[in-house]
């Protein structure tokens, strides 16, 4: 494969009248410009992420696996994210397109490997919604169960999720950011309430230096404890999809992100070295071990705020589950759209709703799937938590962690013989330790992938086969496509594109 080769005809324009005639006929329809604005963005990638049910679902989790050094390990992690966020959002200057990672390759690689990534995308984020839309059922019936002592069935609620997150996808993207911004306001300030209370008892005892220890990061555990912390990150890459649709995209997207990941990273962090301070940093390993584990957060609430915290938080942590589901929709449908846009998926999923501007054909198709993946775990009974999300979404998240290590390199590549005016720190040497760290992580999550599904090694075996036969399809695809229609070829991810 000519990798060189593909990369310039990625940079250069399609040649000569026919084609232009062609790209003009061919001409897409556009998702809404100029609606999203940098606090609308932060609210999306940021919803996505989660969190409250990673602070009360995924932290103590972590802590179980590695120990005391968790709140060290998410802001490693955000460093690293960092690293890999300064190329990408350089690289956000010359491309705006709703295929993010598809576009990204594609310019750094060549299209042979965008369209590999573009099929992997699809699949990730298109399998994580309905695995979220699935635990907002769990969470919602287990609290109506509670409160009321009335059995709904979780499949039931979640259906009800699909449906009102399908149709706020729909509408316009603003109306989304809106609804998203409630949600990730109501869990923040309910944790730092909780983090408050926490300080307001212990004081500075709250803060054991001993989590910050580097000696902990060899210790057993801890590769395990860094696939479920960086995990917790998923969504905030989110931002590149909506360049289309956003405000001054040079500025938007790069602040957006940057905030997204300093958020989460300092966010993650102080709330689970707080959360550990509640109880003493041993105990709180030995109960994050135990069966009370998941409990740790709400215990901690209850127990220096009061019963009122520890029950809105419950409450809560259902509308975080339903943030992350439209979030992470919004951000499939777009995937559906663009590659529709291209012609790697039928070409009406590149429609847009005149009325709202959003990706109404790909809207309905990405929630039709999650009704189908919702109904599909009814009728086999499989648990929503277990099955239904940490199945779906431990696939998702692999594919996305080997798409940003990808992604790195690509934006090296991009930047290697012109850096366009930008420093080498930014677009070199940020973006190959990024993908470094980014390709270790994924080979650890490779290793360690019963940790994120809690299945047997056969069932592990199975989940993991469709990510390579997605990209072995996505190969085929883009060479048969080279073949029989080069001017085609020549003209993938040509939409929305800066040359500077």
């Amino acid at each position: 494969m000519n990798v060189s080769a593909e990369r310039s005809q990625a940079i250069a324009p399609p040649a000569g009248p026919q084609s232009a005639r062609q790209s003009a006929s061919q001409s897409p329809q556009r998702l809404a410009g100029g609606l999203i604005g940098t606090t609308d963005l932060v609210f999306f990638v940021v919803a996505a992420a989660a969190p409250l049910t990673v602070l009360a679902g995924i932290a103590p989790f972590a802590i179980g696996v590695g120990g005391a050094s968790a709140p060290a390990a998410y802001l490693i992690s955000g460093v690293l994210l960092v690293l890999f966020a300064a190329g990408f959002t350089a690289m956000s200057r010359y491309v705006r397109n709703a295929g993010a990672f598809y576009a990204y390759v594609a310019r750094g690689l060549g299209r042979t490997f965008g369209v590999v990534t573009a099929y992997v995308a699809v699949v990730c984020y298109n399998l994580i919604t309905p695995g979220v839309a699935a635990a907002f059922g769990y969470f919602a019936a287990g609290h109506i169960e509670q409160r009321t002592g009335t059995h709904v069935p979780w499949w039931l609620l979640s259906g009800g999720c699909v449906v009102v997150v399908g149709v706020l996808g729909w509408l316009k993207v603003t109306l989304s950011a809106k609804v998203l911004g409630v949600a990730l306001v109501l869990e923040v300030l309910a944790l730092l309430v909780m983090e408050g209370g926490v300080l307001a008892d212990r004081g500075t005892a709250a803060f054991d230096p001993v989590s910050f220890d580097p000696s902990l990061l060899t210790q057993g555990g801890v590769a395990g404890m860094f696939v479920l912390v960086i995990g917790a990150f998923t969504g905030f890459e989110a931002t590149a999809i909506y360049a289309e649709e956003v405000r001054d995209p040079r500025r938007t997207v790069p602040r957006a992100t940057f905030i997204a990941i300093g958020f989460l990273a300092v966010f993650y962090a102080l709330g689970t070295w707080i959360v550990m301070g509640a109880y003493g940093t041993d105990q709180a390993v030995a109960a994050a071990r135990a069966a009370e584990g998941p409990d740790l957060t709400f215990t901690a609430a209850e127990r220096f705020v009061g019963v009122w915290l520890s029950d809105s938080m419950h409450v809560l942590i259902v509308v975080s589950a339903f943030a992350s589901a439209l979030a992470f929709h919004n951000a499939a449908a777009r995937y559906l759209y663009a590659l529709g846009r291209e012609g790697l998926l039928p070409r009406r999923l590149g429609r847009v709703s005149g009325r709202f501007g959003s990706p109404g054909a790909a809207v309905v198709v990405q929630s039709s799937f999650n009704a189908l993946v919702v109904l599909l775990g009814a009728v086999l009974a499989a648990d929503p938590y277990l099955v239904v999300l940490m199945w779906s979404n431990s696939i998702g998240v692999l594919g996305i962690m080997a798409m940003q290590a990808l992604a790195a390199v690509a934006v090296w590549a991009f930047f290697r013989r012109d850096r366009r005016g930008m420093s080498a720190l930014r677009v070199v040497w940020a973006p190959l330790l990024a993908a470094a760290g980014l390709a270790v992580l994924t080979v650890l999550a490779v290793f360690n992938f019963g940790l994120l599904t809690g299945a047997s090694d056969l069932v592990n075996a199975l989940l993991l086969v469709p990510l390579p036969l997605v990209a072995l399809a996505g190969f085929a695809v883009a060479r048969h496509i080279r073949r029989t229609d080069p001017e085609r070829f020549a003209r993938l991810t040509e939409v929305d594109v800066e040359r500077g």
